[in-house]
């Protein structure tokens, strides 16, 4: 027998004997006067008053010694001391606690407030009541696993022996709260848009297939909400943005979950030009209301969200960093040589804005530390995005890249369904030769543009990347409370 089959196995013991003593290891009802952080932020006046509190929380830590037992109650907003003494709470109640109380178990207490010579706040118990009696024992030392993934397995466990990660999560909540608020303020509505859908459009990503047995049709798990948002502009909606959970069915690494969170919007009557403006408020916004500061360590580099954002063409970090003197003239080949030369994988579907977008995500987005636009893209970079007035050949797209990471896509909407077919067709092309990610031509959605859509500019927002950068942090799993994971043994 394994040792934590043993501890299992008492505590299974611990469990029939409170049975045995008539007491409901798993009652209804838990009596609490208030929250563990309250009381403690109140405790001189709670103490002076000398009035009875009833508590609630999970046992942390037990330290008996003799006719008295000393054990910490963690609520979740915080963690008190409580003090068992025999000679007050009688031999019966006190040989119980001890008997079969352990660090994992929820429990209520009732007691008066007082400070231990040490000068601890805590709580003299005078009566005590199992609220869930815990079978297995917690970890000991959570930051020491060798085996990092089983934090994200059980991430429960992961919340209550760490108290960073606790915070993390406390902030992404802030952080997305933030978001909302400006949002709000600035006259957006927050929708919804159906997760299942027919056609899986609005981002260049393969989705994730099954099948809907009552109406016999095959659905895919959307990959974006954005056709859904564009044709509530068609409805005649100004202003609206959503919260969506997207699933991609692609690879795993440090920056890519399969279910990941981001921020849609969209404004009637918009550019790109003012989206820019836009969106560095919005990020400034919520920089500063979630951290209370507008500058943040990431990587060991500070970034700046205070400042300017500066504005760099996509062309140009060619030139710059991948040493490609005329990048506007380079064809497909010479593109897939330099990808060859670089290290950048090159497949027979790929068209020249396919591995230019490699490229640069390889060499020349990792260099890019401070907040930074990127504008001007060729004209096959979105088949949803405008051309620029004068200049056909590019688009009225832009980029927010931070610490090397893509936070922000947005550009003016193309809003000519003429021009929106002939884009799907070519997508459908490349979809023909192989490309599996391409957005596939949806009728319904050139229809409800044939309506009249308005000009119109929107923007994504990579929300567990904008935490992964407040935080310091470099794996998204570090940010998405349970994220996709093989079984664990």
């Amino acid at each position: 027998m394994s040792a934590f089959e043993e501890i299992r196995n008492e505590r299974l013991k611990k469990l029939e004997l409170l049975k045995e003593k008539g007491v409901n290891p798993y009652p209804v009802f838990a009596k609490k006067s208030s929250d563990i952080a309250e009381i403690l932020g109140d405790f001189e006046k709670l103490s002076e008053k000398n009035k009875s509190l009833n508590i609630v929380g999970r046992i942390m830590a037990v330290r008996a010694h003799g006719g008295s037992i000393f054990f910490d109650i963690n609520d979740g907003t915080g963690k008190i001391q409580a003090y068992i003494k025999k000679d007050e709470i009688g031999e019966e109640n006190f040989s119980l606690f001890g008997d079969a109380a352990d660090i994992g178990d929820f429990v209520g207490v009732s007691g008066v407030p007082f400070v231990t010579k040490k000068n601890e706040k805590s709580i003299k118990v005078s009566s005590w009541k199992m609220l869930a009696k815990s079978l297995r024992p917690l970890p000991e030392k959570w930051h020491g696993l060798s085996d990092t993934e089983e934090r994200f397995r059980k991430r429960y466990l992961d919340l209550l022996m760490n108290e960073d990660v606790r915070r993390r999560f406390a902030l992404r909540s802030k952080i997305i709260s933030e978001i909302r608020k400006f949002l709000d303020k600035d006259g957006f509505l927050e929708v919804e848009t159906p997760v299942l859908q027919t056609l899986a459009g609005g981002a260049l990503a393969k989705p994730f297939k099954t099948h809907h047995n009552a109406l016999d049709m095959d659905l895919h798990l959307r990959v974006a909400p954005e056709l859904y948002l564009k044709r509530l502009l068609v409805g005649g909606l100004g202003k609206v943005y959503e919260i969506a959970r997207n699933f991609r069915n692609e690879g795993i690494d440090a920056t890519h979950n399969p279910e990941f969170t981001m921020l849609e919007s969209y404004e009637a009557y918009r550019d790109a030009e003012y989206l820019m403006g836009f969106t560095e408020k919005l990020i400034k916004t919520a920089v500063v209301g979630s951290l209370g500061e507008d500058k943040v360590n990431f990587g060991g580099n500070e970034i700046n969200f205070g400042g300017e954002y500066p504005r760099v063409k996509y062309y140009d970090l060619f030139r710059r960093y991948a040493l490609i003197a005329e990048p506007e003239k380079a064809t497909k080949e010479d593109y897939a040589l330099k990808a060859k030369q670089l290290g950048v994988e090159v497949k027979d579907f790929e068209e020249r804005e396919k591995i230019m977008d490699n490229i640069y995500k390889k060499i020349c987005r990792p260099k890019l530390i401070q907040p930074t636009f990127i504008i001007d893209y060729p004209a096959g970079a979105s088949p949803l995005a405008k051309r620029k007035e004068g200049n056909k050949d590019l688009i009225d797209r832009f980029q927010l890249v931070t610490g090397g990471y893509e936070l922000i896509n947005g550009f003016s909407e193309l809003n000519d369904p003429i021009d929106q077919k002939e884009r799907f067709k070519e997508q459908d092309k490349a979809k023909e030769k192989g490309d599996e990610e391409v957005s596939p031509s949806d009728e319904e959605y050139l229809e409800a543009m044939e309506y009249g859509m308005p000009p119109a500019a929107g923007f994504g927002l990579g929300i567990d990347r904008l935490v992964m950068l407040l935080t310091d942090t470099h794996n998204i799993k570090e940010v998405i409370l349970f994220p996709t994971m093989r079984p664990g043994k």
